[in-house]
C-alpha cells in the first residue's frame, strides 16, 4: 500500500473551485513535486493534505488509515511533518529550544510545561540538529541567523516529528541557488535513508527536474499531467499551462 494516498479532494471557496477531484498517491522515499502556475491550488491541496483546511470531499489516507479530518497537531503525532513557504521559528528562542518545543508537542507534553522545559529532549533536539548541519548554532537565537540556516532548523523540527510524510511549501523560497540545493540534496539524502516520502511544491524548475523522482503538475485545482521530469519537460500541455513560455524547463535538460 501507498504511504499517502489523496482521493478525489475538492474544495470551492464561494464560487471558485480551488481543487477538483484530486486524487494521487506517494510512496515511501518517494521525492515528489507539485508544480503549477500561481493560483493553480497548490496551497489549497497542501493545507488539506496538512490539515489546515477541511475538504468539501474526498479523503486523505496516511499508511492506510484516514486522517482527512485530524488537526495539523494530530497528523504531526501521526507522522506528517512540515515546513512553510515563509520559514515559521520563534525568534525569541534558541535554534535548540525551537526544536524541543516541537518534540514536547510529539509527545504530547503540552499540558506539562508548568515544569522547566529547557533540558526537556534536548539530547534528542541536538541530535535532529546535527542531522541538518545546525548543531553548532543551538545555543543561538534563532532571529541572529541567516535565512537558509533558519530554513534548516524548520527542517530539523519537522523532523521532530519522526515523519513517515514530509510537506514542504516553497522550501528554497529566499534562499540563494547553493542553498537551494544544498537544502533539497540533504532533504533527498534523509528521504532515502529514513524512507520518507516527501510532497513538496517549488516555482525553482531547477529545484524540481534536479531533486523530484516524480513530478504532477496543477491547474485550476486539477491535475494535468504526472510523470518523470523527462516526461513533463516534453509535455505540450504541461507547456501551454506555462502560458507558452517554457524556457524554464527547457533550460534544466
Amino acid at each position: 500500500m501507498s504511504l499517502l494516498i489523496v482521493h478525489d479532494l475538492s474544495k470551492s471557496f464561494g464560487g471558485v473551485v480551488a481543487a477538483r477531484d484530486v486524487a494521487f498517491s506517494l510512496e515511501p522515499a518517494e521525492m515528489l513535486a507539485l508544480i503549477g502556475p500561481n493560483g493553480a491550488g497548490k496551497s489549497t491541496l497542501f493545507n488539506m493534505i496538512g490539515g489546515q483546511l477541511r475538504p468539501d470531499r474526498g479523503s486523505v489516507l496516511l499508511d492506510g488509515e484516514a486522517i482527512t479530518h485530524a488537526s495539523p497537531q494530530e497528523r504531526f503525532r501521526q507522522g506528517v511533518g512540515r515546513t512553510f513557504q515563509v520559514a515559521q521559528t520563534f525568534l525569541s528562542m534558541n535554534v535548540a529550544e525551537n526544536v524541543q518545543m516541537a518534540l514536547i508537542s510529539r509527545h504530547d507534553e503540552s499540558q506539562a510545561l508548568w515544569a522547566p522545559a529547557r533540558d526537556r529532549h534536548r539530547a534528542e533536539a541536538l541530535s535532529l540538529l546535527d542531522q541538518v548541519g545546525m548543531a553548532d548554532a543551538a545555543d543561538r537565537p534563532c532571529s541572529t541567523l541567516a535565512y537558509g540556516d533558519v530554513k534548516r532548523v524548520e527542517l530539523a523540527i519537522a523532523l521532530a516529528s519522526q515523519p513517515k510524510l514530509l510537506l514542504m511549501d516553497e522550501p528554497t523560497a529566499g534562499m540563494a541557488p547553493r542553498e537551494r540545493a544544498a537544502l533539497m540534496d540533504l532533504t533527498a539524502s534523509i528521504a532515502a535513508s529514513a524512507r520518507v516520502g516527501v510532497l513538496f511544491t517549488e516555482h525553482d524548475m531547477d529545484v524540481v527536474f534536479g531533486h523530484a523522482t516524480r513530478v504532477l503538475v496543477l491547474l485550476r485545482g486539477e491535475i494535468i499531467a504526472g510523470g518523470t521530469p523527462d516526461e513533463i519537460r516534453r509535455n505540450p500541455r504541461v507547456k501551454q499551462a506555462y502560458l507558452g513560455d517554457d524556457h524554464a524547463l527547457a533550460r534544466t535538460a
